[in-house]
């Protein structure tokens, strides 16, 4: 365990119970604040309809202190009603924002030479739901001022608390704002923010103030002028999240911060906000974040049958996954299940779609108080049963047909929070997605490696009482697709697949372009000392220009030698995170390992859990190291197979343990050192460099187009791909 984890919930603890002893303590007259026309008229706090428990914590730091004239702070505050990620309605397309960016605007207001070099300037960006609803949130706010009666507001959002010394601090530099009013009032006046990365551009520091050029995040706490707010209007659409496009506006809004910020954001309070940098940021080496986040499901004895209209797409489905629960999807003629079928099924699964059940098995679920009903319409499944045998609140209907609304009951119902994603449209029907396909070639439990490897606990994979053993591949791949996507030797650079400039969390290596050389042989990648993007390591990586869905991906490999070494060659996406693995491990080559991550949702869908995915050891019978041998993917709706040498070697079919991925994934090849010594053993310095080398790279599918059918064209584009990252 990580041990700044296993501290961080003792800080907050700690933290407050500060605050709330705090809370008793008269913080005293703070003189910027007034009705005198020279002072702050109001204060608007910005606050979630469903966080009443932050709106207490926030109006309990502002009732300690007083106005210039001795009423208390609360007398002139003002909720403001933020905009709800969770609302499709509120953050959907409007004039107010505009939700592309690029990585410039990240590298204007925080300059760092490793995102720089790992993407261009204009790589686009695109804002999370919850950016967006906090800059609807603080444009709501503007309006407000600019339409209101007061000339001078202090915006707060609802997680604020002031510093010690934040009487003190406000009245001093208040003093100064005075002065230098003689020269014109500044329009914007900060109290809350962080220094980007130390990188912030001041001017005209004096007073206990500054003039801010760049480099401010953070803003939650600022005075704005009437005609501030009016100039901050003029200037919308907000282009990126509203800290970073307010940076642009510092120069035409002559904003003044306080030296140091008197107002922070509260250590104790958890958000589900989602940044959309942070994935480039983590393959730009920028940040680490270690081990993936890890799901551990949501429901406890409770459990779900659910009846469809059996659509083009499964969206309740997904619906249901993305809450974190563990589905299986019925097609119309599996065998019905009996009463001991069914509860096995409920001991693995959370959920189960369109189940048939024999009369005593709807019966014995009827009869469960911890089984819960879903219909799509109130006409399907056992809805005549269901409505005369089981209590109403027992039963919801999830009406198919709504837009709106749907998310709302069906969390409701389960009391599960309300993910911030829309509503999903769902797979497929053709995917069958959350079947459960079990194979027979079962793998004989005593030819199943010893050294088993630990896979994740979350409602994507199996739990360890399914007993899930790997599949000896039942047959041999044949309908690999007449049609070659791409195809290269590696002789020589590839457009098809470019040289991969970042990293990635957990990986002491980072990714140069100077690290792959071109030959007859290949492309070889070498991994050496040598400082880069903050790794001591440094490697290389290339990755398919474009996405795909399903397919046949082969490459001939000779895998790097030595301990804490591992050649990849796999498919991947994010958001949400899904992947194919082969990996061989560079201090035991004569094994391969496999793995399967799934994470549910549409493309864009901010899930990125999973630590071990499903990984499992295949014995080559070769040293990996010593030549080239030929490795392949077989990725299809409903299985994936692995095969070295012509020869399938694994097999996986939904549900063993994982779902099969679903979403567009781009084919990648690198050379990397994993931070875990558990995995590959502790890198040997003096063993460096170390090489991998990959030719005759070949992608080919049956299918004319690679992408989903019912995803944008434009995304085949891999510049637009701006939620596909690694």
């Amino acid at each position: 365990m990580n041990l700044a984890e296993a501290l961080d919930p003792l800080r907050a603890a700690a933290f407050r119970a500060w605050r709330t002893t705090a809370a008793a303590i008269p913080g005293g007259r703070i003189e910027a604040f007034g009705q005198d026309g020279n002072r702050i008229e109001a204060i608007f706090v910005i606050n979630l309809d469903r966080q009443p428990k932050r709106w207490r914590r926030v109006t309990r730091e502002l009732r300690r202190f007083t106005t210039a004239d001795g009423d208390n702070l609360m007398s002139i505050v003002r909720r403001v009603a933020a905009i709800d990620a969770r609302d499709g309605r509120a953050v959907a397309a409007t004039a107010d924002v505009d939700p592309l960016y690029q990585i410039g605007d990240q590298l204007f207001v925080q300059p760092d030479e490793r995102l720089a070099r790992s993407f261009s300037a204009d790589e686009p960006v695109r804002m999370s739901r919850q950016e967006v609803a906090v800059a609807r949130s603080h444009i709501e706010a503007w309006k407000a001022i600019a339409t209101g009666p007061d000339s001078l507001v202090l915006i707060l959002e609802d997680d604020a608390w002031f510093k010690p010394g934040a009487r003190a601090s406000i009245n001093e530099i208040w003093r100064e704002v005075r002065k230098r009013s003689a020269s014109g009032q500044p329009d914007i006046l900060f109290f809350s923010y962080e220094d980007a990365g130390g990188t912030a551009s001041r001017e005209e520091e004096r007073g206990g103030l500054f003039r801010p050029v760049r480099g401010l995040w953070h803003l939650s706490g600022y005075v704005l002028t009437q005609a501030g707010a009016m100039n901050l209007l003029r200037s919308m659409p907000v282009k990126g999240p509203v800290d970073l496009w307010m940076n642009y506006q510092f120069a035409e809004l002559d904003a003044l911060a306080m030296t140091s910020p008197a107002i922070a954001q509260r250590l104790d309070g958890k958000s589900d906000n989602a940044y959309s940098v942070m994935p480039y940021l983590a393959r730009a080496g920028v940040v680490d974040g270690g081990h993936a986040i890890k799901h551990a499901g949501v429901l406890g004895s409770e459990r779900v049958l659910a009846w469809t209209r059996r659509a083009d797409h499964e969206s309740l489905a997904m619906a249901l996954s993305m809450l974190g629960l563990r589905v299986r999807v019925f097609d119309s003629d599996e065998e019905p299940l009996s009463p001991v079928a069914l509860l096995g099924e409920l001991r693995l699964f959370d959920a189960l779609v369109d189940p048939p059940l024999l009369p005593a098995a709807l019966a014995t679920a009827v009869a469960a108080n911890e089984t819960k009903f879903i219909l799509e319409g109130s006409d399907l499944g056992p809805a005549t049963t269901l409505r005369t045998q089981v209590a109403p609140s027992r039963v919801a209907v999830v009406d198919a047909a709504r837009v709106e609304g749907r998310w709302a009951t069906l969390c409701g119902f389960l009391k599960i929070a309300t993910p911030v994603e829309a509503f999903p449209l769902g797979a497929p029907r053709s995917f069958r997605l959350f079947r459960r396909n079990q194979t027979t070639h079962r793998m004989a439990e005593e030819r199943v490696p010893r050294k088993a490897v630990p896979i994740d606990n979350s409602p994507w994979v199996l739990p360890p009482s399914a007993r899930w053993r790997p599949t000896e591949p039942s047959v041999r791949p044949t309908d690999r697709g007449d049609t070659v996507i791409v195809a290269s030797s590696m002789t020589s650079p590839s457009e098809s697949f470019p040289r991969v400039t970042e990293t990635f969390p957990g990986n002491l290596a980072s990714f140069s372009p100077d690290r792959l050389s071109f030959s007859n042989d290949g492309v070889r990648i070498v991994l050496d000392d040598g400082a880069g993007n903050g790794r001591r390591l440094t490697s290389g990586a290339f990755a398919s220009s474009r996405s795909f869905t399903h397919g046949w991906f082969q490459a001939d490999v000779r895998a790097a030698a030595g301990p804490g070494l591992i050649t990849g060659f796999f498919l991947h996406r994010a958001s949400p995170r899904q992947e194919i693995d082969i990996e061989i491990l560079g201090t035991d080559p004569t094994r391969m390992l496999t793995n399967v991550y799934f994470n549910p949702g549409e493309a864009g869908t901010a899930m990125e859990f999973g630590y071990r995915g499903a990984p499992h050891w295949i014995d080559l019978g070769f040293d990996a190291t010593q030549d080239f041998h030929e490795y392949a993917i077989w990725w299809t709706a409903d299985r994936i197979v692995w095969l070295v040498d012509g020869r399938p070697v694994h097999e996986r079919a939904s549900w063993e343990p994982t779902p099969i991925p679903h979403l567009p994934m781009r084919l990648h090849a690198n050379l990397w050192a994993p931070r875990s010594v558990e995995l590959a053993g502790r890198i040997n310095a003096q063993a460096l460099p170390a090489c991998a080398t990959f030719r005759n790279v070949v992608v080919t599918t049956k299918m004319r187009a690679s992408l989903r059918p019912d995803e944008p064209q434009e995304l085949i584009e891999q510049r637009s791909e701006v939620v596909d990252s690694v």
